[in-house]
Protein backbone atom coordinates (compact mmCIF):
# COMPACT_ATOMS: atom_id res chain seq x y z
CA UNK A 1 0.00 0.00 0.00
CA UNK A 2 1.42 3.18 -1.23
CA UNK A 3 1.57 6.16 1.09
CA UNK A 4 2.64 8.61 -1.52
CA UNK A 5 4.57 12.10 -0.84
CA UNK A 6 4.04 11.22 2.97
CA UNK A 7 4.58 7.99 2.56
CA UNK A 8 2.83 -14.46 -8.31
CA UNK A 9 2.64 -17.39 -7.02
CA UNK A 10 3.80 -19.15 -10.03
CA UNK A 11 1.90 -18.30 -13.67
CA UNK A 12 0.44 -21.02 -15.07
CA UNK A 13 1.46 -22.28 -18.37
CA UNK A 14 -1.86 -20.37 -19.49
CA UNK A 15 -1.29 -16.85 -17.56
CA UNK A 16 2.55 -16.89 -18.91
CA UNK A 17 1.34 -16.99 -22.69
CA UNK A 18 -1.86 -14.11 -21.62
CA UNK A 19 1.58 -12.12 -20.64
CA UNK A 20 3.02 -12.39 -23.33
CA UNK A 21 -0.06 -11.43 -25.84
CA UNK A 22 -1.50 -9.02 -25.59
CA UNK A 23 -3.85 -7.94 -23.08
CA UNK A 24 -6.87 -7.89 -25.73
CA UNK A 25 -6.62 -11.14 -27.23
CA UNK A 26 -9.62 -12.82 -26.85
CA UNK A 27 -10.00 -16.52 -26.47
CA UNK A 28 -13.35 -17.19 -27.92
CA UNK A 29 -12.54 -15.87 -31.17
CA UNK A 30 -14.74 -12.70 -30.38
CA UNK A 31 -13.44 -8.90 -31.54
CA UNK A 32 -11.86 -7.73 -29.05
CA UNK A 33 -13.92 -4.46 -26.94
CA UNK A 34 -11.86 -1.33 -28.18
CA UNK A 35 -11.43 1.59 -26.65
CA UNK A 36 -13.83 4.01 -28.01
CA UNK A 37 -17.07 1.41 -27.62
CA UNK A 38 -15.78 1.93 -23.82
CA UNK A 39 -15.45 5.46 -24.06
CA UNK A 40 -18.46 5.78 -25.26
CA UNK A 41 -20.17 3.96 -21.97
CA UNK A 42 -18.58 6.48 -19.62
CA UNK A 43 -18.64 9.65 -21.48
CA UNK A 44 -21.18 11.03 -18.87
CA UNK A 45 -20.60 10.93 -14.94
CA UNK A 46 -22.92 10.70 -12.44
CA UNK A 47 -21.05 10.90 -9.60
CA UNK A 48 -21.16 8.57 -6.42
CA UNK A 49 -18.06 9.88 -4.42
CA UNK A 50 -19.06 12.89 -1.75
CA UNK A 51 -16.32 15.13 -3.10
CA UNK A 52 -13.76 15.25 -5.89
CA UNK A 53 -10.15 13.61 -5.56
CA UNK A 54 -6.79 14.92 -5.76
CA UNK A 55 -4.37 13.40 -8.50
CA UNK A 56 -1.36 14.05 -6.35
CA UNK A 57 -0.74 15.70 -2.75
CA UNK A 58 -0.07 19.35 -4.16
CA UNK A 59 -2.92 18.59 -7.02
CA UNK A 60 -6.02 20.50 -6.93
CA UNK A 61 -9.20 17.55 -6.52
CA UNK A 62 -10.64 17.54 -9.67
CA UNK A 63 -11.38 13.98 -10.37
CA UNK A 64 -14.99 12.30 -9.40
CA UNK A 65 -15.57 8.66 -8.92
CA UNK A 66 -18.55 8.24 -11.03
CA UNK A 67 -21.12 5.05 -11.69
CA UNK A 68 -23.29 3.10 -13.28
CA UNK A 69 -25.54 0.03 -12.88
CA UNK A 70 -22.69 -2.19 -13.79
CA UNK A 71 -19.48 0.34 -13.39
CA UNK A 72 -17.84 2.81 -11.16
CA UNK A 73 -15.07 4.70 -13.34
CA UNK A 74 -12.91 7.75 -13.53
CA UNK A 75 -10.39 9.32 -15.20
CA UNK A 76 -6.86 10.52 -13.86
CA UNK A 77 -3.22 10.16 -14.20
CA UNK A 78 -1.44 7.34 -13.61
CA UNK A 79 1.34 7.09 -10.64
CA UNK A 80 2.97 3.59 -10.45
CA UNK A 81 2.35 0.97 -7.35
CA UNK A 82 5.98 -0.92 -7.28
CA UNK A 83 4.66 -2.32 -3.96
CA UNK A 84 4.32 -6.39 -2.84
CA UNK A 85 6.87 -8.96 -3.30
CA UNK A 86 10.29 -8.00 -3.71
CA UNK A 87 11.84 -8.29 -7.40
CA UNK A 88 14.76 -6.56 -9.56
CA UNK A 89 12.42 -3.86 -10.84
CA UNK A 90 10.69 -3.60 -7.43
CA UNK A 91 12.54 -2.72 -4.14
CA UNK A 92 13.53 0.05 -1.80
CA UNK A 93 16.30 0.73 -4.11
CA UNK A 94 14.50 1.24 -7.35
CA UNK A 95 11.04 3.04 -5.13
CA UNK A 96 11.58 5.32 -2.51
CA UNK A 97 8.11 4.27 -1.31
CA UNK A 98 8.36 0.89 -1.51
CA UNK A 99 5.93 -1.30 0.24
CA UNK A 100 6.70 -5.43 1.11
CA UNK A 101 2.87 -5.66 1.04
CA UNK A 102 -0.38 -4.95 -1.07
CA UNK A 103 -3.79 -4.29 0.42
CA UNK A 104 -4.80 -7.92 -1.36
CA UNK A 105 -2.74 -10.95 -1.86
CA UNK A 106 -2.67 -13.91 -4.15
CA UNK A 107 -4.43 -17.51 -4.00
CA UNK A 108 -1.19 -18.78 -1.86
CA UNK A 109 -1.52 -15.70 0.49
CA UNK A 110 1.27 -14.02 -0.92
CA UNK A 111 1.44 -10.40 -1.74
CA UNK A 112 1.39 -9.67 -4.71
CA UNK A 113 4.17 -9.02 -7.47
CA UNK A 114 3.49 -5.57 -8.78
CA UNK A 115 5.94 -6.32 -11.82
CA UNK A 116 3.79 -9.05 -13.38
CA UNK A 117 0.46 -8.36 -12.10
CA UNK A 118 -1.86 -5.68 -13.77
CA UNK A 119 -3.54 -4.22 -11.10
CA UNK A 120 -5.17 -1.03 -9.98
CA UNK A 121 -5.28 0.72 -6.76
CA UNK A 122 -8.17 2.38 -5.12
CA UNK A 123 -8.30 4.80 -2.31
CA UNK A 124 -8.72 3.48 0.61
CA UNK A 125 -12.36 4.04 2.60
CA UNK A 126 -13.05 7.96 3.57
CA UNK A 127 -15.19 10.31 3.56
CA UNK A 128 -15.21 10.86 -0.01
CA UNK A 129 -15.73 7.16 -1.05
CA UNK A 130 -15.70 3.61 -0.07
CA UNK A 131 -15.04 1.26 -2.34
CA UNK A 132 -16.44 -1.65 -0.26
CA UNK A 133 -20.02 0.06 -0.85
CA UNK A 134 -20.39 0.14 -4.39
CA UNK A 135 -19.23 -3.65 -5.04
CA UNK A 136 -15.76 -3.27 -5.46
CA UNK A 137 -13.25 -5.58 -3.85
CA UNK A 138 -10.16 -7.33 -4.23
CA UNK A 139 -9.44 -9.37 -7.34
CA UNK A 140 -12.28 -7.28 -8.85
CA UNK A 141 -11.88 -6.86 -12.46
CA UNK A 142 -11.10 -3.59 -14.04
CA UNK A 143 -10.56 -2.28 -17.91
CA UNK A 144 -8.06 0.77 -17.92
CA UNK A 145 -7.66 2.47 -21.17
CA UNK A 146 -4.67 4.58 -22.35
CA UNK A 147 -3.86 6.30 -26.09
CA UNK A 148 -6.45 4.12 -27.71
CA UNK A 149 -4.91 0.99 -25.54
CA UNK A 150 -7.28 -0.93 -23.68
CA UNK A 151 -5.54 -3.78 -20.44
CA UNK A 152 -7.65 -5.84 -18.35
CA UNK A 153 -6.60 -5.91 -14.34
CA UNK A 154 -7.71 -6.32 -11.37
CA UNK A 155 -7.86 -4.62 -8.33
CA UNK A 156 -4.58 -5.40 -6.11
CA UNK A 157 -3.96 -2.31 -3.22
CA UNK A 158 -5.00 0.35 -2.02
CA UNK A 159 -4.01 4.29 -1.44
CA UNK A 160 -4.80 7.50 0.17
CA UNK A 161 -8.06 8.35 0.99
CA UNK A 162 -7.91 11.60 -1.02
CA UNK A 163 -5.98 10.75 -3.74
CA UNK A 164 -6.96 8.81 -6.69
CA UNK A 165 -4.84 7.20 -10.63
CA UNK A 166 -2.48 4.76 -9.56
CA UNK A 167 -1.63 1.09 -11.62
CA UNK A 168 0.89 -1.73 -10.88
CA UNK A 169 4.03 -1.49 -13.02
CA UNK A 170 3.08 -4.51 -14.98
CA UNK A 171 -0.03 -2.18 -16.10
CA UNK A 172 1.92 0.37 -16.48
CA UNK A 173 4.03 -1.44 -18.86
CA UNK A 174 1.26 -3.55 -20.96
CA UNK A 175 -0.38 0.55 -21.61
CA UNK A 176 3.10 1.52 -22.73
CA UNK A 177 2.89 4.05 -19.77
CA UNK A 178 6.63 4.17 -18.59
CA UNK A 179 6.33 1.90 -15.21
CA UNK A 180 10.06 3.35 -13.87
CA UNK A 181 8.37 4.29 -9.45
CA UNK A 182 10.34 7.15 -9.26
CA UNK A 183 10.52 8.86 -12.78
CA UNK A 184 7.52 7.14 -14.97
CA UNK A 185 3.60 7.29 -15.02
CA UNK A 186 1.46 9.79 -16.95
CA UNK A 187 0.11 12.75 -16.07
CA UNK A 188 -3.64 12.68 -17.55
CA UNK A 189 -5.24 10.72 -19.93
CA UNK A 190 -6.05 7.26 -18.30
CA UNK A 191 -9.43 6.20 -17.83
CA UNK A 192 -10.58 3.06 -15.21
CA UNK A 193 -13.52 1.29 -15.56
CA UNK A 194 -13.98 -1.41 -12.33
CA UNK A 195 -16.84 -3.64 -13.38
CA UNK A 196 -19.08 -4.29 -9.91
CA UNK A 197 -19.39 -7.30 -7.84
CA UNK A 198 -16.78 -8.92 -10.46
CA UNK A 199 -13.86 -11.08 -9.59
CA UNK A 200 -10.71 -12.54 -11.60
CA UNK A 201 -10.00 -16.21 -9.87
CA UNK A 202 -6.82 -16.28 -8.95
CA UNK A 203 -5.96 -12.89 -8.97
CA UNK A 204 -2.56 -13.22 -9.48
CA UNK A 205 -3.31 -14.65 -13.33
CA UNK A 206 -3.56 -11.97 -15.81
CA UNK A 207 -5.07 -14.60 -18.00
CA UNK A 208 -8.11 -14.73 -15.50
CA UNK A 209 -8.66 -11.05 -16.08
CA UNK A 210 -8.06 -11.02 -19.55
CA UNK A 211 -10.73 -13.89 -20.01
CA UNK A 212 -13.76 -11.91 -17.18
CA UNK A 213 -12.78 -8.66 -18.09
CA UNK A 214 -13.63 -9.01 -22.07
CA UNK A 215 -17.01 -10.65 -20.92
CA UNK A 216 -17.62 -7.95 -18.47
CA UNK A 217 -16.38 -5.32 -20.97
CA UNK A 218 -18.72 -7.07 -23.88
CA UNK A 219 -21.63 -6.98 -21.62
CA UNK A 220 -20.69 -3.18 -20.47
CA UNK A 221 -20.29 -1.98 -23.68
CA UNK A 222 -24.00 -3.75 -24.74
CA UNK A 223 -22.80 -6.44 -27.23
CA UNK A 224 -23.93 -9.90 -26.32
Amino acid sequence: MRTRMLFLSALSGAALLAAALPATAVADGESPVGAAELLAKVRNCSRISQGKYRTDQSAAATVPVCGTDEAVFWEADMDIDCDGQVTTVCNTRTDPSFQPRTAFQGSDGKYLDSSEVPYVVVPGPGPLWNYTTSGIKGGGVAAVIHDGKVRYAVVGDTGPTGIIGEGSYALARSLGIDPDPKTGGTASGVTYILFRNSRAAPIESPAAAVSAGEALARKFAGGV
